[in-house]
């Protein structure tokens, strides 16, 4: 039988073992930091693309996103860029008057090193229905990649509804 003092011994060596380990791994880890420049281009476009949303101009809209799209939705699945611009095209039309807002200060924007930019948000989309103004808040994730000096979404996310 081993005594109760080598037990705790064991154990007091082997928790500070898992401590040293956690912050040895935590100093390791090298989070990109995101710069001002890079925060302000993807909330301006984030103010470019909504612009021409909630103007509902599809010549301005449309090339904003790459051809290999794919946008997530929690309640319709993987859409692909055609689908995507079929459904605007369609919405666009509409009478309702939908618009969208960034809600302020939800925007985060995080650096995709060799490739482009995270952004993260809440957002509002207003419109009337049945004579009624109706408000739906929502999350989004959008994937922001920069081609040839301009940027543009190849990945979105939209969930929360």
């Amino acid at each position: 039988m081993t005594p109760k003092f080598l037990n705790k011994n064991a154990f007091l060596l082997f928790f500070t073992f898992l401590v040293g380990l956690h912050f040895a791994q935590a100093q390791e880890k090298k989070v990109a930091p995101t710069s001002q420049e890079l925060y302000n281009e993807i909330s301006a476009m984030d103010t470019v693309l909504f612009d021409a949303f909630n103007a509902k101009d599809m010549a301005k809209f449309k090339p904003l996103f790459l051809e290999d799209l794919e946008w997530y939705q929690d309640n319709g699945g993987l859409l692909s860029y055609e689908t995507v611009f079929s459904n605007f095209e369609k919405m666009f039309k509409n009478e309702n008057k939908l618009t969208r807002q960034l809600v302020k200060g939800s925007l985060e924007v995080h650096p995709i090193k060799d490739f482009g930019a995270i952004e993260i948000g809440v957002h509002q989309f207003k419109h009337m229905e049945n004579g009624k103004e109706e408000i739906g808040t929502f999350k989004f994730l959008a994937i922001w990649k920069k081609v040839n000096n301009e940027w543009k979404i190849s990945r979105m996310i939209s969930y929360d509804h």
